[in-house]
């Protein structure tokens, strides 16, 4: 499926100039990892997980396809600064076992600089409603996210769109307008599902004027975080160490933290064949215990260790 063109999103941004510098130079400074007072490892990461993960409506999580992997097209960034930050994306893809795209490729994902963005946001909608909403279940989520994408004011605003397969074939498990209702060979059992979610495409507006109080590694984090996921903007995560909490603490990461990575691994790494969209962000959870468990276990083991 071919990307919203590139050229239309070009025309719109007419006249805007290039206005975001390269990466700055961030002093370097011990953060202490924020924890959540009072509440167990498990409990923490169950309610970051709930909280932060906003799939299509009625459908688990969805994550990119390891097979058609990423594309990604920067625009209205100087050329160095486009290329960083596509070349940042492009890294995470890898870490995450992803295929990305050779230079030429047609984006599915699509990060946008502007001086205004709930204007421009307001406008690819307008021009292009089905590219961000499509006429079948599981695309995106409810029209009054899409809305909020279109008028908040954060300094990064993004939407997905994703689609329901068939996990054997990669075919639609869903009806498509004008098409026949899809061959479902086997509906799994009472507790898993032949079904799974992919992305399709991701947009990502950045408000270079709200943006200045990061260095371009932040930025550039935080962009590929919002990537990979899909994050509910309006979740709460300020007792959490991670990037998305960014533009309100400066400080409190210089780029994607263990947290994040950890999140973005078990989102990758489970098996997400539970019936219940539920059950899925359940499984995401419960493998990123695991991870952070560990960690916490090596952490401890290396603090035990008697200096010589």
């Amino acid at each position: 499926m071919r990307f919203l063109s590139v050229g239309i999103t070009v025309a719109i941004l007419a006249g805007l100039a290039p206005s975001f510098a390269k990466a700055q130079e961030t002093p370097e400074t011990t953060v202490e990892d924020i924890v959540v007072l009072g509440m167990p490892l498990r409990e923490q990461v169950e309610t970051f997980v709930d909280d932060v993960t906003a799939p299509a409506t009625g459908w688990g999580p969805a994550r990119w396809d390891e097979r058609r992997g990423i594309c990604v097209g920067v625009v209205n960034l100087r050329g160095d600064a486009a290329q960083a930050m596509a070349d940042r994306i492009s890294e995470v893809a890898l870490d995450l076992n992803l295929t990305v795209g050779e230079p030429g490729c047609s984006p599915n994902v699509l990060v946008i600089a502007t001086d205004d963005a709930p204007a421009l946001a307001a406008a690819m909608v307008e021009r292009s409603p089905n590219a961000f909403r499509p006429r079948y279940s599981g695309a995106a989520r409810r029209p009054s996210a899409l809305k909020a994408f279109e008028t908040s004011d954060r300094p990064v605003r993004w939407w997905h769109v994703s689609m329901p397969i068939i996990r054997d074939t990669g075919r639609p498990a869903v009806r498509l307008p004008g098409l026949h209702p899809p061959m479902i060979s086997s509906w799994g059992s009472r507790l898993s599902t032949p079904i799974t979610s992919r992305l399709l495409r991701a947009y990502v507006i950045i408000d270079i004027d709200q943006a200045e109080g990061l260095s371009f590694s932040q930025l550039a984090d935080y962009v590929a975080m919002v990537t990979f996921a899909q994050v509910d903007p309006d979740a709460e995560i300020s007792g959490f160490p991670t990037i998305l909490n960014v533009f309100d603490n400066p400080t409190i990461a210089f780029g994607l933290t263990d947290w994040d990575k950890d999140y973005l691994g078990a989102l990758y790494g489970s098996e997400l064949n539970q019936r219940h969209p539920n059950q899925q962000t359940g499984a995401v959870a419960s493998l990123m215990f695991r991870g952070r468990r560990q960690a916490e276990r090596e952490a401890q083991a290396l603090a035990d260790v008697p200096a010589e």
